[in-house]
């Protein structure tokens, strides 16, 4: 047992409790709350799973994080839902032209390019649309993202499985009136979390409901005499 634990620790497939990660390990997410959850950030690079549905503000929470990292390296999003408008990408700070979009024909090629683009040292951040992803496939990205010092994102429908994929974090978005409801399943080097809501209202006002002032009644005063 004591070489299988071992064995398992040199291939990194094993993380203790107790060691938790500097820092300067992490990219600041832009919300304080979600940096205080995860001990200082998204890590520099590996796999960041986000179980989410399409269109719920899932792009919106990676927001701050690409317009911090966009300036020298590209931005990749491969097989994303639609189409990215330039224009709104300009309006949050991202130069387009460090935006690259790629859309394959199935999701081998899709596997494919995300592990070249991730390697390739000249990406920031690869984006991968994918509704599955076997053990050996992620652990190939997670490699790969080492290789290139680059972070992927695994954007995926929420599944439950025995089976958790070898990835620095993992995420179960769901919508909220405020912004975004999120559950931090599995995080490399910590503990998971419980599900907490992460407010959107100040960076977009439009899209999120604002919390209720609650209603204070005021006692009328008792008069002396």
């Amino acid at each position: 047992m004591y070489e299988l634990i071992e064995h398992l620790k040199q291939k990194q497939w094993l993380w203790q409790g107790n060691q938790t990660p500097e820092a300067l390990d992490h990219h600041p997410t832009g919300f304080p709350i979600l940096d205080k959850k995860l001990e200082g950030g998204l890590p520099k690079h590996g796999v960041v799973e986000l179980q989410t549905a399409q269109g719920i503000g899932e792009l919106r929470l990676l927001l701050p994080h690409l317009q911090n990292t966009s300036h020298e390296r590209l931005s990749v999003f491969v097989q994303p839902p639609g189409y990215l408008s330039a224009e709104h990408l300009v309006d949050q700070g991202i130069d387009p032209n460090k935006v690259l979009l790629i859309y394959p024909q199935n999701s081998k090629e899709a596997l494919w390019s995300a592990e070249q683009c991730l390697k390739s040292g000249a990406c920031s951040n690869v984006l991968l649309w994918q509704s599955e992803l076997e053990v050996h496939q992620a652990r190939r990205l997670q490699v790969a993202s080492e290789t290139g010092d680059c972070l992927a994102f695994l954007l995926k429908g929420a599944q439950k499985s025995l089976f958790s994929l070898p990835v620095s974090l993992s995420m179960t978005l769901a919508p909220h009136a405020l912004g975004l409801d999120i559950t931090i399943t599995k995080r490399k080097g910590g503990w998971p979390h419980k599900s907490f809501v992460l407010e959107m209202g100040t960076r977009w006002p439009s899209l999120t409901l604002q919390a209720q002032t609650p209603v204070v009644i005021p006692f009328p005063l008792r008069k002396q005499g």
